[in-house]
C-alpha cells in the first residue's frame, strides 16, 4: 500500500518542467534542466523520426552513431542527473502557465509549471510502392544527412512535390549521376534550363514503383513498365510538426512550402505563456545537431524564466512580511 501511495504522490507532484518528446531536442533540454537542479520529466511515445536511418551524421564527436544508441545514451545522462523519463503517449494537454496538465495513455496525469514541446515532425511519404520499405536506407530526403553515403552513385530524384526539383540541384553536389523523374509535375522553363546546365537528365512519365532486390534498391519502374537503374532515390516529403495535441492550449501549426511548423521566438518561446518548442517541431530542416542545440538553448531560457518568476514571488512575499511587521 505504501509503495502504491508513493507512486501516486509522485504522479501528482508538480514538476517544474515537463518535456513532451525524447528525441535529440527533448533529451538535450532534459539534461540541461536536470543539471540546473530542476524537477524535470521527459515523456516519450517511442516513435523517433530517424529510427529507420542507419546512422546519425554531422553530429560532432558521434559521427555515424546509430539513432537508437544516441537516444539510449541521452536517456542515461538525463537520469544520471535526476531527470525522470516516462515511456508513454500523451493524449491530452490542458491548463496554463504554472499549471499545465498532461494526460497519458496509461491514465496517469502529469502536472508542470512549464511545458517544452519537442515532438518533432512526421514525414508524409508518397504512396509509391517501395518508398516506405526503403525509407532511411535506399530512399533519402536530406543531402546533408546522407549525401556522403551515396556520393558518386546513381541517384534518382522523384518529383512527388514541387520541392523535389530543388533536391535535384542539391544532390548534384554529391554525384554527377543524378536523374530527375518528373512524374506528373510540369517543369517550368527556368527549371529546365537549370537542369540542363547541371547535366541532370529528365525522365517523363508516371512512377509506378521502386524496384527492390534482396532488400536493396535497384531501380525506378515507370508507368510503361520501363525500369531505370538507380542506387538511391530521393523524395521531398511534406514535413509536418506533431502539433495536434497542443491545440487546446493555443498552439497551432503554421503552413510552410515544405510542410508545417510551430512558430516560436528566437529561443523557442511561443506566444502561449509558459510554453516553449524546440527541434523539428519548430525547425523542420534541423538535423540532430541543430535540434540538440535548440533543446539546450530553450532549456536555459526556461530555467531563467523560472528563476525570475520565483524571484518576483520572493520579493512580493518579502514586501508583504515587511508591511505586516510595520503594521
Amino acid at each position: 500500500m505504501a509503495g502504491n501511495m508513493d507512486m501516486a504522490e509522485k504522479a501528482s507532484a508538480l514538476r517544474e518542467v515537463v518535456i513532451v518528446g525524447a528525441g535529440a531536442a527533448g533529451l538535450s533540454a532534459g539534461l540541461t534542466l536536470a543539471r540546473a537542479r530542476r524537477t524535470v520529466t521527459v515523456i516519450d511515445a517511442g516513435q523517433p523520426r530517424n529510427a529507420p536511418a542507419d546512422g546519425v551524421h554531422g553530429l560532432l564527436g558521434h559521427e555515424g552513431i546509430s539513432p537508437q544508441e544516441l537516444l539510449e545514451r541521452g536517456r542515461e545522462e538525463v537520469r544520471g542527473y535526476g531527470g525522470e523519463l516516462i515511456d508513454d503517449e500523451v493524449v491530452e494537454v490542458s491548463g496554463a502557465e504554472d499549471g499545465f496538465t498532461i494526460t497519458l495513455r496509461s491514465g496517469s496525469v502529469i502536472a508542470g509549471r512549464r511545458l517544452l514541446v519537442a515532438t518533432g515532425l512526421v514525414d508524409e511519404l508518397p504512396e509509391i510502392p517501395g518508398v516506405r520499405e526503403q525509407w532511411g536506407h535506399g530512399v533519402l530526403h536530406c543531402p546533408y544527412c546522407h549525401g556522403w553515403e551515396v556520393r558518386d552513385s546513381r541517384i534518382g530524384v522523384l518529383v512527388t512535390t514541387p520541392m523535389a526539383v530543388h533536391k535535384a540541384f542539391l544532390f548534384r553536389q554529391w554525384s554527377t549521376q543524378v536523374t530527375l523523374f518528373v512524374g506528373d509535375h510540369q517543369l517550368t522553363e527556368d527549371e529546365r534550363v537549370k537542369l540542363q546546365a547541371l547535366d541532370i537528365p529528365v525522365v517523363d512519365g508516371g512512377i509506378e514503383s521502386l524496384e527492390i532486390t534482396d532488400d536493396t534498391l535497384t531501380g525506378v519502374r515507370l508507368g510503361d513498365g520501363q525500369v531505370v537503374a538507380v542506387d538511391a532515390a530521393v523524395v521531398a516529403t511534406p514535413m509536418v510538426a506533431r502539433s495536434e495535441l497542443f491545440a487546446g492550449i493555443g498552439l497551432e501549426p503554421t503552413a510552410h512550402p515544405a510542410g508545417a511548423f510551430i512558430e516560436t521566438e528566437l529561443f523557442g518561446q511561443t506566444a502561449v505563456p509558459g510554453v516553449w518548442v524546440a527541434g523539428n517541431a519548430t525547425d523542420i530542416g534541423a538535423q540532430v545537431s541543430g535540434a540538440a542545440a535548440a533543446g539546450a538553448l530553450a532549456a536555459q531560457h526556461i530555467n531563467t524564466d523560472l528563476i525570475f518568476k520565483d524571484l518576483d514571488q520572493a520579493v512580493a512575499e518579502l514586501g508583504n512580511k515587511q508591511a505586516d511587521k510595520a503594521s
